[in-house]
Order: structure tokens, then C-alpha cells, then sequence
């Protein structure tokens, strides 16, 4: 596939249309009036995907809005650059490669390269029913040693499917070179029950390696006998893996990208912790959101509408970050895992064929659970100077028995995206009794305080229950809404140069920490360096 082969977003005729629109009627939308006037929004702007319901209503946009923005997509050929992609195109251009982590879900047969993927997949799965046979593995506990993609999709997805998980195992995740974070881990552990999972394509990245040396030089420590069944590698660089001491291994291809290798040998924590067949539901899952990417209508389809969404926030309102609020614990780690998602993908300031683009990407994309995060940060979204769209993730069915606790949490979620929409006046707020207010402020002042913009625009995600296949599909979809923002910026989404340089510099700094030659520093790092050293 030819670099940049389709029209860049500003140079289209849908995009200047959609200038003109948000001008007449985008930047002064106010969504109350907007249900005001059409009894039935919330049916027009419901979508459905596999395992997933939207509600797409109390966002700032209308028929028209989704109208250009569809016709956006098409002059970007949105359609010939997703199927480029399902197809195997080497559309990663700046790195030759192709970006097929879609062929990790396909059912036997049904996607690209199905033998190879097939044939890691059995074995892998095989190795993780014999791990969780305790009785006969000895294992307890499972530490996953690893960092970016190797770590933030188990991390996040093995609480996630917590009610799915073996009993009587425990999953440990290490992935910060600092060694505040292996320490506590390694303090709970015995060496004979516990089984390290390195994972590392190449075998060489700093901070999993380091951790791993660390992990090794312990188990030894503690009588730990034979290493090649207690570690076993996520790695296509088996000499190196050998020369640890690691005989088990499992690799994956250079068409898998760290933040899309979950569903690869990555995966291998997860699929100990929930076993082969809820992994496989899990690709499942993924595969029925890729099989709705692929086969829906562009106005119909789900990760295309969220994608399309974000680019007319970003580059028509100016929003710069995005919050998602999952009101469920087992996601607290998804924010996380989206921004590496989404800001490694779309971070990028220049286009597929290099020329510096005039408008802005990706957002900034953070979050907590709910309810938590009500009494941390969403003071700022109701009040503050910024207007920052939120997405709530609401999950109808709990698989704990607590009763009462699930309706309290839906109830907040629901009242949440209300409060953001709906607002309070500073007549309304005059016309209030509030229990902890001043008695000597002012009447108007202290309405004025306790008043809420509202026109505040936020997305519901509703899955049924989280389980390993809606997980799957959930996941999916933020793949694809993401594909679909930097295929219309015409970026490209699956490199990550950006990365590169703090660890070229890194690896040239630290043996001047022995040395103490500062040398061609910059001052800054210079006197930092001698500060660090005293």
C-alpha cells in the first residue's frame, strides 16, 4: 500500500463542509435543547455492536454532523484502508510491515498466517491447562515480567475476568525498571511455587530483562532449582532465552505491535489465569467486534462512529483529552491500557508521507473507576474552565451477590453523564438549601459557586456482563475507534518513533553514573547527573 494514498482529512471537501457546519451550528450546540426538540434522540443516536450497547445521544452533534462526518470517512477511503489492514497490507509503511493482530482472533482458517497462529495458540494453551494443574505443577503464583504492550494488556484483563480465574493461583505483574516495584513483589513469593513469565520479543529490552536478572538472581538465592521450569519466555529470540536458562518458549510475529499483542503468546497470564476455554472465548469476543468493523455500514458502524466522534472533537471543539470512567472495578486498569493504546498510536505529528500536519491528534486520554473518581477529579469535569468529553463504561449484570451495592454504582453512573448534561443554574442553586454553606455569604455568590455549566458531552458503554467474550469485543472496538481517527488524520497508528530517543539517551547517561563525565551534557542534565552522584 502506497504511503498516504488517500486524501488527508483537511484536504477534503467534507472537511471544509464540516468547518463550516460546526460554525452555524457545532460550537454553540447545546444538548438540552437537542432533546428538547427530538423526543426520540436517544433511539437515533443508539447503536449496537457485538456485546456492546452505545449511547451516543448526549454527545454535542446532530444528524448533519454524523451525515459529514460519514461522507469525511468515505473521501479518506476509511473503507479501502480498513480492508488494507484486514487484508495483511504492509500499511505500517514507515517499518514495512503489516499489522494483522486481527489474525490472532480468526477462527482456525478464517484469517491470515492460521497455521503459525493456530499452532502458538494450542501450544500455549496447553502449557497454561498444565500450569493450572496445581496438584501436579506445584505452582502457586505467577509473576509476569515485562513493559508496554508485554504488560498493560494482562495487567489490565486478568482483574478484568477476575470471576473466571483459577482459585488457586495468584498473578503478580512486574514492569518498572525501578526496583521499588519487584521487591514487595518477590517478598511474597516462594521459588519452588512460582513461575516467571518473561516476556520480551526481542530479549533485549532494558527494564524487562533487568527485572528478569533480578528474578533469576532471587530464585537462586532462595534454593531455587532448576530455572527452565520456573521461567518460561515470550520471546522469538531463543539463544538468548537458552542462554538465561528458559527452554519454554513462545513467540509471535513482527506484524503483532506491543499494544496489540494481548491476544499473541502475550496473552499467556491471562489464559493461565482463566483457562483455554475462556480464552478462546475471549478471542471470540474480538473477533465478532472485528467481523462488525469490517461488515457494517460506515453510519451504523460502532468503532467507526466513536472514531469520527473523536476527530470532531478534537479538531472542530479543541477538546485535548478524553475521560473514561469505567463503573466497574474489574476495569480500574483500562484507562491505563487506552493510553498506550491511543496516545502510542495517534501521537504523532506528521502525516504518513512525513509532512507536518495543522491540526491536532490524539487526546489525552485518562481515567478511574467510578465511583472513585467521583470524589477525586470530577469536580473539574462539572465545573471547570475546560470542557473534557467522558465516557462511561456501565456493566448491567455484577457476578458478586452483594445486594444493593451494583444498583448504588449504575445509579451514579447514570446520574454522572445526567449531571454533565443537565447542569444547575444559579437560579436553581439560589432557590436551594445547602447544608454545609456559609450563612454570612452572600445569596447570589454562593449560587454562583454552586452552579454547573452542564452542556457537558459524554458516551455510555453498557456490556451485559464482563465477561472473557465481551472483554474481547470491548477491547476491539477501541482498536478500531482508534484505527479509524488516524486513518482520517492519515497518520500512521502502528509505529511508535517516538519512543526511541529517551532510551538512546538512557543507555549513553548511564555509564556516566560510574564515571562522572559530563561531557557534551546540557547543563540541565549535567548538574543533575553530579546531584544524583553526590
Amino acid at each position: 500500500m502506497a504511503a498516504n494514498p488517500a486524501p488527508r482529512a483537511d484536504e477534503t471537501v467534507s472537511w471544509a463542509a464540516l468547518r463550516g457546519h460546526f460554525e452555524g451550528h457545532g460550537r454553540g450546540f447545546d444538548l438540552r435543547q437537542a432533546f428538547a426538540d427530538d423526543p426520540r434522540r436517544f433511539e437515533r443516536f443508539a447503536l449496537g455492536a457485538p456485546e456492546i450497547f452505545a449511547d451516543l445521544s448526549k454527545n454535542r452533534w446532530d444528524e448533519v454532523t454524523r451525515r459529514l462526518l460519514v461522507e469525511l470517512a468515505e473521501e479518506c477511503q476509511l473503507g479501502a484502508r480498513r480492508d488494507a489492514l484486514l487484508a495483511g497490507e504492509p500499511i505500517n509503511t514507515t517499518e514495512g510491515r503489516a499489522v494483522l493482530h486481527t489474525a490472532l482472533r480468526a477462527p482456525r482458517g478464517a484469517g491470515p498466517f492460521s497455521t503459525d497462529v493456530h499452532e502458538v495458540l494450542d501450544r500455549l494453551l496447553a502449557y497454561a491447562e498444565q500450569v493450572r494443574d496445581v496438584a501436579r505443577s506445584g505452582i502457586t503464583d505467577v509473576v509476569n515480567i515485562g513493559i508496554g504492550g508485554s504488560d498493560l494488556g494482562p495487567q489490565m484483563a486478568v482483574p478484568a475476568l477476575d470471576a473466571y480465574s483459577h482459585p488457586g493461583l495468584r498473578l503478580h505483574f512486574v514492569s518498572n525498571v525501578d526496583g521499588h516495584d519487584i521487591t514487595p513483589v518477590l517478598r511474597r513469593l516462594k521459588p519452588e511455587t512460582t513461575l516467571f513469565i518473561v516476556a520480551s520479543k526481542t530479549f533485549t529490552t532494558q527494564e524487562t530483562m533487568a527485572n528478569a536478572q533480578v528474578a533469576r538472581e532471587w530464585f537462586l538465592s532462595q534454593g531455587g532449582t532448576d530455572t527452565a521450569r520456573h521461567f518460561v519466555g515470550v520471546t522469538t529470540n531463543l539463544a538468548a532465552a537458552a542462554q538465561f536458562g528458559i527452554t519454554d518458549t513462545f513467540g509471535f510475529w513482527d506484524w503483532v505491535g506491543g499494544r496489540y499483542s494481548l491476544w499473541s503468546a502475550i496473552g499467556l497470564p491471562v489464559a493461565i489465569a482463566i483457562g483455554a476455554e475462556n480464552f478462546r472465548a475471549f478471542l471470540a469476543g474480538a473477533h465478532a467486534m472485528d467481523r462488525h468493523f469490517a461488515d457494517a455500514p460506515l453510519a451504523a458502524n460502532l468503532p467507526v462512529q466513536l472514531g469520527l466522534l473523536d476527530v470532531w472533537y478534537r479538531n472542530f471543539h479543541g477538546f485535548g483529552s478524553r475521560s473514561v470512567a469505567p463503573y466497574h472495578q474489574g476495569l480500574k486498569r483500562f484507562p491505563a491500557y487506552l493510553q498506550q493504546l491511543e496516545m502510542e498510536s495517534n501521537g504523532k505529528g506528521v502525516d504518513a508521507a512525513g509532512r507536518a500536519l495543522p491540526f491536532a491528534t490524539s487526546p489525552v486520554v485518562w481515567g478511574e473507576p467510578g465511583t472513585n473518581g467521583q470524589h477525586a477529579y470530577f469536580q473539574m469535569l462539572h465545573q471547570g474552565t475546560d470542557v473534557i468529553p467522558v465516557e462511561f463504561i456501565a456493566v448491567k449484570t455484577p457476578t458478586h451477590t452483594h445486594a444493593g451495592l451494583h444498583q448504588k454504582l449504575l445509579a451514579n453512573c447514570l446520574a454522572q453523564s445526567q449531571a454533565l448534561m443537565l447542569g444547575k443554574s444559579a437560579a436553581e442553586a439560589a432557590g436551594e438549601q445547602a447544608p454545609t454553606a456559609s450563612k454570612t455569604l452572600d445569596r447570589d455568590v454562593l449560587a454562583r459557586h454552586r452552579s454547573f455549566p452542564g452542556n457537558r458531552p459524554s458516551t455510555t458503554l453498557m456490556l451485559e456482563s464482563l465477561t472473557p467474550r465481551s472483554l474481547g469485543a470491548l477491547i476491539a472496538l477501541h482498536e478500531h475507534r482508534v484505527f479509524t481517527s488516524g486513518a482520517i488524520w492519515g497518520i500512521n497508528s502502528f509505529d511508535q518513533w517516538g519512543v526511541e530517543l529517551g532510551k538512546a539517551l538512557c543507555s549513553q547517561l548511564l555509564p556516566r553514573f560510574d564515571s562522572g563525565d559530563a561531557a557534551g551534557l546540557d547543563g540541565s542534565t549535567a548538574g543533575l547527573l553530579a546531584r544524583l552522584r553526590g
